[in-house]
């Protein structure tokens, strides 16, 4: 990087991410608590009750709010509003509206996901999304929410439909990285685009609502040569997903590794390069190339960043992750993309499908009193929220 620091529009929006089951706990009704749970599981350890936020979420947003943060993206737990089918939680559904009320009490600008991997077991143990009638039944659930989200702006539909189809609906595999996924289910790839259209068809009705949906965007690279594989390889498990969302109000691009492909697919990164605690490499750049992709696949539809983080436990580093990342980001504004705002993943250190020992949360928590311990990066990244300017505390 040639410049130290990068102004940003005033009416850019900065805030961070959490998704339900990763930290609210105890989530008893989805297909991955049973999954976390089987005799046979193959996950290293359930989610038991994560980081209790779906008890201490006031002070999760509260911590954020005086960080200087602007936004903060949920999810709405779809097993918990309807535990069984038909069933539905008035509680649970009040419970999420206070949420919002919470985050407007602290100046906070809510983003509402409403699904985010975790399926309500009755509708996985089913056939999930290769069920007949998986759109119809989504589509009842979103009308079930709608009322709480009269005055919400900013909605997700579905988080990473496309990790969904490449992990037969959410249930298979821990890793969500294409380069280790199978072929996407072409059924579930229709069924989630239909879902999701029918999603926002409901919440047209509530004029003030922007919504799309976020893309798991991997920065594919080909191997020289292997252009043509590379394109093969991307489009049904990115571009599919990008083009169906071109004409919404905002497509979410969630990014933070790059993936080769060569003439049969997936190929090694250096075995040099360093790694994160995901076993991923550490490749800041990964957010400005998937932001430049989206843009253009996407028909020039707005892009909200909605996920972009690192999981180490050297918090230095995670600025220095953040800090490359939004300057490439910054660089691609500049070039004329339209970036509404910048979310962080995560708020929280949270349970990452199988491990709690992934750490990419801004703040960390006791695991013992769940007490909250925010990390310097939470007010490094609050600064540049207040300031508009990003510049790196080090360089």
């Amino acid at each position: 990087m040639t410049a130290l620091s990068y102004t940003f529009p005033n009416d850019f929006i900065w805030g961070a991410a959490t998704a339900a089951h990763q930290i609210e706990g105890n989530n008893v009704s989805s297909d991955w608590w049973a999954r976390e749970h089987s005799p046979n599981t193959d996950l290293s350890e359930a989610s038991n009750d994560a980081c209790d936020s779906y008890n201490r979420f006031e002070e999760d947003i509260r911590l954020l709010a005086a960080s200087g943060l602007r936004m903060y993206r949920f999810s709405i737990e779809w097993a918990r509003i309807e535990p069984e089918c038909g069933c539905f939680s008035k509680a649970q559904l009040l419970h999420y509206r206070r949420m919002i009320d919470t985050c407007r009490q602290y100046g906070v600008e809510p983003m509402v996901t409403l699904y985010h991997m975790t399926l309500p077991l009755w509708f996985a143990g089913q056939g999930g999304w290769r069920r007949a009638d998986a759109v119809e039944r989504f589509r009842r659930y979103i009308e079930y929410v709608l009322p709480i989200l009269h005055d919400v702006t900013w909605v997700c539909t579905l988080n990473e439909p496309n990790m969904v189809a490449l992990t037969r609906g959410g249930t298979e595999g821990s890793d969500f990285i294409a380069a280790s996924l199978p072929y996407p289910d072409p059924e579930i790839s229709e069924n989630l685009v239909a879902a999701h259209r029918s999603a926002r068809e409901v919440l047209s009705s509530v004029p003030s609502i922007k919504s799309g949906w976020t893309i798991a965007c991997q920065a594919f690279h080909a191997v020289p040569g292997c252009e043509a594989e590379m394109e093969a390889y991307q489009y049904p498990r990115e571009d599919y997903f990008t083009e169906a969302a071109a004409g919404d109000d905002f497509i979410g691009v969630q990014a933070y590794l790059r993936t080769f492909i060569g003439k049969d697919g997936p190929v090694p990164t250096d075995p040099n390069a360093e790694r994160t605690l995901t076993g991923w490499e550490y490749f800041p750049p990964a957010l400005g190339i998937a932001v430049r992709h989206t843009w253009e696949v996407g028909g020039h539809t707005p892009i909200f960043v909605t996920e972009n983080g690192i999981a180490t436990a050297n918090d230095a580093r995670r600025i220095d992750y953040t800090y490359d990342a939004l300057a490439c980001l910054h660089d691609a504004m500049a070039d004329g993309i339209d970036v509404r705002g910048y979310l962080h993943w995560s708020l929280l250190d949270n349970y990452e499908w199988g491990s709690f020992r992934p750490t990419f949360g801004l703040i960390g928590w006791d695991r013992d009193t769940f007490e909250r311990h925010p990390r310097p990066s939470l007010e490094w990244l609050g600064n540049v929220s207040r300031s508009g300017v990003l510049s790196h505390p080090a360089r």
